[in-house]
């Protein structure tokens, strides 16, 4: 009987994280596209909110999965610390989102960046972005950052603490690394358009890849070379 509660409860958080990201892929493809063409920081920011959900929420759902467990191993009736830690790891997120609100519409205001594409209008800076992108993805701060967010039962143990609150901690610490590791990432949607849904679908598997797969860290590093390289070419022609 404890197995089967675990599996319907590992089940139901599952299907939980899969339902918001399917949310935030449905705000982006349903026309938030044109939250862009506005200059009203605060639809932006939903914006940038939901790109975010959308995008960081299938890297996550293994850490989420395994504290769930852990959790209902000790209560079956653990649900509130599970919500407060993915709480906790989303509101870092919505941070980040309102600073990339605040910048798009800073760059646009400077006619640095197009209203209509939301891409940098300097092919120059979009790809000189691109080389300090790459060269970042090669920095030791990326593989630490990297490495907490590929060793989740290990982060897990060395900071968990009891309760809602040390699961909204918990939450937002592991946010505070995802966003260390990803955040300079996020900038190639200034390059390829912030509302370009095959960038964002890109960025989505290079994310997933780096912290899931087994040679993720590799896998950062030839993103990085690859992006140095994709940016000295653009300089170059």
């Amino acid at each position: 009987m404890a197995g089967s509660l675990l599996e319907r409860s590992n089940i139901v958080t599952f299907v939980a994280l899969g339902a918001l990201s399917l949310l935030g892929w449905a705000w982006l493809m349903t026309g938030a596209g044109m939250a862009g063409m506005t200059a009203d920081f605060f639809v932006l920011a939903g914006m940038w909110t939901a790109m975010m959900i959308a995008m960081m929420t299938p890297s996550v759902a293994p850490t989420v999965l395994l504290y769930a467990r852990a959790e209902q191993l000790k209560d079956f009736a653990a649900r509130p610390p599970t919500v407060a830690f993915v709480g906790g790891y989303l509101l870092v997120w919505v941070g980040f989102a309102l600073v990339a609100a605040a910048l798009q519409l800073a760059l646009q205001h400077a006619a640095i960046a197009s209203p209509m594409t939301m891409a940098l209008t300097s092919r120059r800076a979009a790809s000189a972005i691109m080389v300090a992108i790459g060269l970042y993805q090669l920095f030791p701060i990326k593989d630490a950052c990297l490495g907490r967010c590929r060793s989740p039962a290990q982060f897990l143990s060395r900071h968990y603490r009891p309760g809602p609150r040390g699961a909204l901690r918990l939450g937002a610490l592991h946010g505070a690394y995802c966003v260390a590791c990803c955040w300079l990432l996020m900038a190639l949607l200034f390059v390829g358009g912030v509302m370009n849904l095959l960038w964002i679908a890109g960025l989505t598997l290079l994310v997933a890849a780096e912290k899931l797969l087994p040679r993720g860290q590799v896998i950062a590093h030839v993103a990085g070379v690859v992006l140095i390289g994709w940016g000295i070419g653009r300089l170059l022609v």
